[in-house]
């Protein structure tokens, strides 16, 4: 398999933004009243049974980070837009750095304010969601797993039936983000154990060494024209 064209597909920079994926859902989840950063399949869900109970405060609970995580996909967009690649950050430079700043805002967010602060990190999800849809080429979301099983999965049986190793290849990289973001889970609720809503400060530095990482791969990008 080819190292990636493209700064923002490699393989090292989708293991770290895995486990800032997976840490994420960790946090809200355990940290701020069961809300899922990530998963909105589930506070669509949640919304739904709230509604139908006629429980309209739990109800905004989760309609908030939905609203706010379909805001980040957008904003992601304008940034891809408004960009100048000739500039001193690439368009997805510039969204892990907000993402890593949003993060580190929602830790000083009290617990008595914990739609505020999962709409923040599912707003900052968003962002990543969309800014970041490949790895070496293959569309892997570093911030939800249900499509990567499937992918993963798929090319599993394909290499069982043909016996190419592409497809194996394939397989063990969509297998192996999934780990990543159980691994970022792991972490994530351990850490919340021991800070509380401090915890996601850990995880925008995890972000915060994405994009530096993206400064490294941007150079032997530049380094490989010349």
């Amino acid at each position: 398999m080819k190292h990636s064209k493209q700064m923002s597909e490699s393989i090292r920079l989708g293991i770290v933004l895995a486990v800032a994926g997976g840490f994420m859902d960790a946090y809200s989840y355990m940290c701020r009243d069961g809300v899922f950063a990530n998963a909105q399949t589930g506070n669509m869900l949640l919304l739904g049974i709230h509604l139908s109970q006629k429980e309209w405060g739990v109800a905004a609970h989760y309609f908030f980070p939905v609203m706010a995580f379909a805001i980040g996909i957008a904003l992601a967009e304008v940034i891809r837009y408004k960009s100048n690649e000739e500039g001193l950050f690439h368009w997805r430079q510039f969204s892990v750095l907000v993402e890593a700043i949003v993060l580190m805002g929602v830790s000083f967010i009290s617990q008595d304010m914990n739609t505020l602060a999962n709409s923040l990190t599912s707003f900052a999800c968003g962002i990543q969601v969309e800014s970041f849809r490949k790895i070496h080429g293959n569309g892997i979301a570093t911030t939800m797993c249900i499509g990567n099983l499937r992918s993963a999965t798929q090319n599993l049986t394909d290499f069982l039936r043909t016996k190419k190793s592409s497809c194996l290849q394939k397989s063990l990289l969509y297998y192996g983000v999934i780990l990543c973001f159980v691994v970022g889970a792991i972490i994530g609720n351990k850490l919340v154990n021991l800070m509380k809503e401090r915890a996601i400060l850990i995880c925008s530095a995890i972000l915060f060494v994405a994009f530096i990482m993206m400064f490294v791969d941007r150079e032997k990008q530049e380094h490989e024209k010349i």
